[in-house]
């Protein structure tokens, strides 16, 4: 964990370099097509495996919110995935390690973030979960090759994320 700092409010933060993704993390896309999720795929990084490596927000105004990520907390941005209806997924790195997507909220959804664990098997993740005293909330659903999402509710309500093969 990072030491606070506390810095004299009439002096403006020092901007950070961009980071870069080292190329073990980072998602493909095969040359000359286009970041549909059908070109995407994903190999798995097995020595994250428990960690959280992936934080979705939902936003009101995903823009802005990509600028601000941008400029405050020093966040590069990937090629957007379309999304049904229009909108675009943002991908995010915060580090090598890590990042995640900015999209919109959905018709009553309150703008929030969700978090995502790296597992080996998704699906024998998910199932593990449910038999522990987890709620489904979305089964394994392939999104990529390589990629495998769920979704559950962990006892005291927590929902928490799934992401392997």
């Amino acid at each position: 964990m990072k030491k606070k700092t506390t810095r004299s409010k009439s002096k403006p933060a020092k901007k950070q370099p961009a980071r870069k993704s080292s190329n073990s993390a980072k998602t493909k896309r095969s040359a000359g097509k286009s970041s549909s999720s059908a070109s995407r795929s994903h190999v798995p990084t097995r020595g994250l495996y428990g960690w959280i490596t992936h934080t979705e927000l939902a936003s009101a105004n995903p823009a802005a919110t990509k600028a601000w990520c941008a400029k405050v907390l020093g966040w590069t941005f990937k090629s957007s995935i379309p999304m049904p209806g229009g909108a675009e997924y943002m991908l995010f790195a915060y580090s090598d390690l890590g990042g995640g997507g900015i999209r919109p909220t959905k018709i009553g959804e309150t703008p929030g973030s969700s978090f995502t664990v790296h597992v080996a098997d998704c699906r024998v993740a998910f199932e593990t979960a449910l038999r522990e005293g987890a709620e489904a909330m979305v089964s394994p659903t392939p999104i990529m090759p390589g990629v495998t999402i769920a979704v559950v509710r962990a006892p005291g309500g927590v929902p928490v994320g799934f992401s392997g093969p």
